[in-house]
């Protein structure tokens, strides 16, 4: 299995095509693991489909699946372009639905499937939460100061919600977004469905514009606006 790796955003992930479905959860755990194996946040695969360019199988970096990650389709995008297995334009099949990806050079632009709304009364740890769907859950708390994120509190509400957890702010009409996510069980560098989550909660309370810069962990500035009834994100791979 050849497998190239990718980073966007402070994501990192291992992608690979194959011709055919399979169980890819326990090469998953092997590749991923930063101690004994190469290293990654999660193993991409990428297999054909009768319709649309691709399917991808996603696998976080303990081996359990997820619908849908950001930053991830920006980065399959990008090797299904370099791969000559998609033009530069491209739709694909995740668990989350069809999404459709751009690529320009090294900037990637990923349409997501519309986001929804669960829930916008939840009140934790002194603050108030909103529960949003973004291809996966998200829990997201916009505060005046995300200098201080509690992984433990964090993990507790990853738990009690089945959900990524998010915290941020809005400074000078920029987001910052700090999140702790599921099937890494860590805080990570940055995460595409959770800047997402944090910029559709954000534009409902009306604390950001309709397009605005949003800088994860990493630092590393993305661009998340919305478009029509779902949200689109830009950023470089």
């Amino acid at each position: 299995m050849i497998l190239e790796k990718y980073n966007a955003s402070g994501n990192d992930f291992l992608i690979t095509h194959r011709f055919r479905r399979d169980d890819f959860s326990e090469v998953a755990k092997i590749v991923c693991n930063r101690q004994t194996g190469i290293g990654a946040d999660g193993l991409i695969v990428l297999i054909p489909h009768p319709n649309l360019d691709f399917e991808w199988l996603f696998y976080n970096s303990d081996g359990s699946t997820a619908e849908m990650c950001g930053n991830g389709s920006r980065a399959t995008a990008h090797y299904a372009y370099s791969n000559g297995l998609a033009g530069s334009e491209m739709k694909f099949l995740t668990g989350a639905g069809v999404i459709e990806c751009k690529v320009e050079g090294d900037i990637v632009t990923t349409d997501l499937t519309p986001p929804k709304i669960l829930r916008d009364d939840i009140h934790e740890f002194g603050k108030s939460w909103w529960l949003v769907n973004t291809g996966v859950p998200h829990l997201v708390s916009i505060v005046e100061d995300i200098s201080n994120f509690s992984i433990e509190e964090a993990r507790e509400l990853r738990y009690r919600y089945d959900a990524n957890v998010n915290i941020a702010k809005v400074e000078d009409g920029k987001l910052y977004v700090r999140t702790y996510e599921r099937g890494v069980e860590a805080e990570t560098l940055a995460c595409g469905t959770g800047m997402a989550g944090s910029f559709l909660v954000a534009l409902k309370k009306g604390l950001i514009s309709r397009e605005a810069e949003t800088f994860p962990k990493s630092g590393e500035k993305l661009y998340l606006a919305e478009k029509g009834n779902t949200l689109i994100f830009r950023g470089s791979v």
